[in-house]
């Protein structure tokens, strides 16, 4: 029987994969070099192909291919529409002219650079996301705790993990009694401005309130003992997997020394 995953809109039902069951450690190396190699890289190209070898094909043997995709486009729409507006009306000094608004020109090398920057918003949103599909948060608390980490760090981690989906399975709550009550909150603009004050309070008001009940349950279980807790189970690591960590981290320094430097690739 398939082990149920954490529970949030962010997170889907966990499978036994063998991506599932990876380090925590090797997959949070393998999403931050991912969103670190995204920012190096130059064109649309590289950071293409980064999204499609480290987040759509461990996506695809994860059997979460289709929630991440939806997930990812949810979380990196917004900002990437504002980056494609910008840089493609905006551009200072483009010479390509595509249209003339007005005072407002879309150029083509403001396109070209708005494709570049959205690439890689899908890689970076793509690599955190599929991390956060495949990883339970105590998994990857107990792995740093175990490497040595101060509990203090690996609980910043863990809330750190927890906070979006969190928010977002409260903001959706909230919209489902609120609209129980009567708040419309479909239609125009107008009326989605209208009921976000209705919203927002209750999300921001709840989430300060669980910060306060789980530092209180913390402090209830002896977090701010001194010494080092004893850990009920260790994610299972690898001398592979080790290895691995070490080669992402490697050629990242290589790639980013040869940007530096200016070397052609």
């Amino acid at each position: 029987m398939n082990e149920p995953g954490p529970e949030g809109p962010l997170e889907a039902p966990r499978a036994d994969s063998p991506y599932h069951r990876l380090n925590p450690l090797t997959k949070a190396v393998s999403a931050t070099v991912t969103g670190i190699a995204a920012l190096v890289l130059g064109g649309v190209i590289g950071p293409a192909l980064l999204t499609l070898v480290a987040v759509i094909i461990p996506a695809a043997i994860a059997g979460v291919l289709r929630v991440l995709v939806r997930t990812t486009l949810l979380l990196s729409l917004p900002i990437g529409i504002s980056a494609v507006l910008v840089n493609v009306f905006f551009f200072p000094a483009g010479r390509d002219v595509l249209l003339r608004v007005g005072p407002i020109t879309a150029t083509g090398e403001g396109l070209s650079l708005a494709l570049e920057v959205l690439a890689r918003i899908l890689a970076i949103s793509g690599a955190i996301t599929l991390f956060y599909l495949t990883t339970r948060p105590s998994d990857f608390v107990a792995d740093l705790e175990h490497r040595g980490v101060s509990s203090r760090l690996a609980f910043v981690a863990n809330a750190s993990a927890q906070t979006v989906p969190q928010m977002l399975e409260r903001a959706g709550s909230i919209v489902a009694a609120q609209r129980a009550r009567g708040l419309d909150t479909e239609g125009s603009i107008v009326r989605r401005l209208r009921a976000l004050p209705p919203l927002v309070g209750p999300v921001i008001l709840g989430t300060l309130g669980e910060v306060e009940e789980r530092t209180m349950a913390l402090e209830a279980r002896g977090f701010s003992r001194p010494g080092r807790r004893t850990l009920l189970r260790i994610p299972a690591d690898s001398g592979v997997q080790r290895l691995t960590r070490w080669l992402l981290v490697g050629g990242l320094s290589v790639l980013a020394a040869s940007r530096i430097l200016g070397v052609p690739g």
